[in-house]
């Protein structure tokens, strides 16, 4: 008999115990899914994803004594193998730039349905980058502000991976642009690393950040 596999661990951050509780108890009853604790800000948020080893942590942006962005910095060092997404209110595209820098897997809007959070808490989990779509949308209208790196910065990318890269940032799965594409999901897996490995990034959210500065999005 197959064996079941292994619920993704969550901690929740929030300062507002209401929505704290809730977004717990929403993501507590979906399959797949185990909160294994929750944090009132970024400080606590730490000491919690040290003892208890959550695979991802549900961010919220600002806090009090460490805020959100502060807190996926440190995380960075002290738990490596842990995925945070910001989840939060706020859509600016200066919390969402930072966020991504310090080392978020993904910036989403507290307004999506309880199903696609526990999705994008699974999709966090298995690697892949998430921006709310409106966030995308404040970046792209941001870009115009900001000169684009010469196109020096981007070798050797054919038109197809640039297309690809532009998707990536906006947030779109290998399977969305797979269908949207008109390719198969294994041949844009591949293009992806292809991707990540001639721009020599780490990973789809520093692919996101590398196409707003090229100017993609």
């Amino acid at each position: 008999m197959s064996q079941e596999p292994t619920a993704v661990r969550v901690l929740v951050v929030d300062d507002q115990q209401l929505i704290r509780d809730g977004i717990a108890a929403l993501l507590s009853i979906r399959p797949g899914i185990s909160v294994v604790g929750t944090a009132i800000n970024g400080r606590e948020a730490v000491e919690k994803a040290v003892e208890l080893e959550p695979d991802v942590v549900l961010m919220d942006v600002r806090m009090p004594e460490l805020d959100g962005v502060e807190a996926v910095a440190v995380l960075r060092g002290r738990a490596p193998e842990c995925r945070v997404v910001m989840l939060t209110t706020f859509d600016d595209e200066e919390y969402v730039v930072q966020a991504l820098r310090a080392g978020a897997s993904g910036y989403l809007l507290k307004d999506l349905p309880a199903e696609e959070l526990a999705q994008a808490v699974r999709l966090a989990h298995a690697g892949v980058t998430q921006l709310d779509s409106s966030v995308a949308a404040r970046l792209a209208a941001a870009l115009p502000h900001a000169a684009p790196e010469p196109p020096a910065a981007a070798p050797a990318l054919s038109p197809r991976e640039i297309d690809i890269l532009r998707l990536v940032a906006r947030g779109r799965t290998n399977r969305e642009i797979a269908a949207q594409l008109y390719l198969s999901e294994g041949t844009v897996k591949n293009h992806v690393s292809r991707i990540l490995s001639r721009l020599a990034l780490r990973d789809r959210t520093q692919a996101a950040l590398r196409a707003r500065d090229l100017g993609l999005l």
